[in-house]
């Protein structure tokens, strides 16, 4: 049985000693999704998917980090390696579905519809991309030297930064989507491309990422005291599960038909 202990001087990593079991199953879960998804990126070629599986590989460590936690709460190792994996997890998924849109107006020569300039486009959101990823993965070292504090607002900053860019990703696809409907273009009837799946496919996962991203600021914001920090299954319902949703339904709608003609 797991018993809740501190780091150091009183200082606790963990509210809560993790489940054991729950971790041991969505470990399990996102290898077999991670395994799936880095046999078809590199069967397809499709190698911007690569920060995608990279992001299953970081929710199988955070599942591990948990896994070890349950024996050692004040194990720094176990403490860090859970809290990187379930917040930068999202991260990397969000840079591959930021290049499939990317690569779908492209495939259906829709540049014109696009309210950010193509050039511009992939560049934009993967910058804060990469913004909220560095900022979230400076936190841990705030954490573990007692500045508690500090990091909670610096993974709040991460968080803000990642909604603000799914916020605009969401803008841009949904004017693409509304133009490309009302004036589609002759690559748009080639059944090759699945377009309007994809499209659907990106709405969906987006949105779960979202509902996670604004979940984590509300439990970060909440502080230590509130009820979401010192439980641990909201985390499950509202982070886990529906990374596990999204994994799948990328899989499911895997974005290696997409491309433009001649390359």
């Amino acid at each position: 049985m797991g018993e809740l202990k501190p780091y150091k001087q009183g200082y606790y990593l963990w509210l809560y000693v993790p489940s054991l079991a729950a971790a041991i199953i969505f470990l399990l879960f996102f290898a077999v999704a991670t395994m799936m998804h880095t046999y078809r990126l590199i069967k397809t070629r499709t190698w911007f998917c690569i920060p995608f599986a990279m992001g299953g590989i970081f929710e199988i460590y955070g599942y591990g980090g948990r896994c070890g936690a349950y024996k050692n709460t004040a194990s720094l190792f176990s403490y860090a390696l859970s809290n990187n994996g379930a917040l930068l997890a999202p991260a990397l998924f969000a840079a591959s579905i930021y290049m499939t849109l990317s690569r779908l107006i492209r495939a259906l020569h829709g540049e014109k519809h696009c309210i950010i300039p193509m050039k511009w486009l992939t560049k934009t959101f993967v910058f804060g991309d990469i913004a909220s990823f560095a900022v979230q993965a400076s936190s841990t070292g705030l954490s573990v030297t007692g500045h508690g504090a500090a990091a909670k607002a610096v993974v709040l900053l991460g968080l803000f930064i990642q909604l603000i860019s799914f916020g605009l990703f969401g803008v841009v696809a949904a004017v693409f989507y509304r133009r490309i409907l009302k004036s589609p273009t002759s690559e748009c009837f080639n059944s090759n491309v699945q377009w309007e799946s994809s499209l659907h496919m990106l709405f969906t996962v987006s949105a779960l990422i979202m509902i996670r991203s604004i979940f984590r600021v509300i439990e970060y914001w909440s502080g230590e005291s509130a009820y979401l920090l010192q439980h641990e299954w909201p985390m499950y319902v509202f982070d886990s599960v529906p990374m596990l949703v999204v994994m799948t339904l990328f899989y499911v709608r895997y974005p290696s038909r997409i491309q433009a003609k001649g390359k």
